[in-house]
């Protein structure tokens, strides 16, 4: 037989053989898994993000790491100074009550929209994760509760149908990392917080959008107060420690 006969049945051969490599990801992908890796805590604050670690992490070339950090640059979310690369974007005590000061007009704004759009089977999982929430606060389960907290305000703006608020909001949460559990450590605001909640959900699903929208901002100024005087109490060093999700 020859080599030309024996060419296309070898060439088969190998490529059953040979396994396939997997897709290349889009910077689009790689910007989101990152994204949500500072958003998540996996990535800390001051954190050097070197691009030949990054490159491997996500996959992808570091050219697409370095469109990737240009991008979470213009997001806030992390710093490039030159001649010492890239990190986490730290967040400071007196920045974060600004970022719930902004929270708290667009979270109003998804609260009113919510009122008006959500539709029943939304309203229905909206009252279901407060009383989740509820269940978690009976057993003492703070993170539990905290995690329940996250989940009703996604559902809220899910419900509200505004894209450009729900954008927004998604990247002044991301730079809260730092802050995330402090505020629900403070005795007495997890029953606070609990009512708060209770008050935006029965606004909403009352179809009261003035009520929605009075009642997320009451609920986000108490938790940017209650930040803020953690804060304070840290700063004289009798407050919790960095490691605490705001509610």
């Amino acid at each position: 037989m020859s080599d030309a006969a024996r060419t296309p049945a070898t060439a088969a051969r190998r490529a059953v053989g040979t396994p396939r490599r997997p897709p290349a990801r889009s910077a689009d992908e790689a910007y989101q898994e990152l994204r949500e890796a500072i958003h998540r805590g996996e990535l800390m604050p001051n954190e050097r993000l070197i691009e030949v670690e990054l490159a491997a992490r996500l996959q992808v070339s570091r050219a697409v790491v370095r469109t990737v950090l240009v991008r979470l640059v213009q997001d806030g979310l992390v710093v490039s100074t030159p001649n010492r690369g890239a990190h986490v974007r730290l967040v400071t005590e007196e920045e974060a009550v600004e970022i719930l000061q902004a929270r708290a007009v667009l979270e109003a704004l998804t609260a009113r929209q919510a009122a008006l759009h959500a539709t029943a089977r939304e309203i229905t999982t909206i009252r279901r994760v407060l009383d989740r929430m509820t269940q978690k606060l009976e057993q003492d389960d703070l993170l539990g509760y905290s995690e329940g907290n996250a989940d009703l305000h996604a559902a809220i703006i899910a419900a509200a149908r505004h894209e450009t608020a729900a954008r927004m909001i998604a990247g002044l949460r991301a730079q809260l990392v730092r802050f995330q559990y402090r505020t629900i450590l403070v005795p007495s605001r997890p029953a606070q917080s609990l009512g708060e909640h209770t008050a935006v959900v029965e606004a909403i699903a009352n179809r009261d959008p003035d009520a929605a929208e009075a009642a997320m901002r009451r609920h986000l100024g108490h938790v940017e107060s209650t930040l803020a005087n953690t804060a304070s109490a840290a700063r004289r060093g009798a407050g919790p420690s960095d490691g605490t999700r705001t509610a």
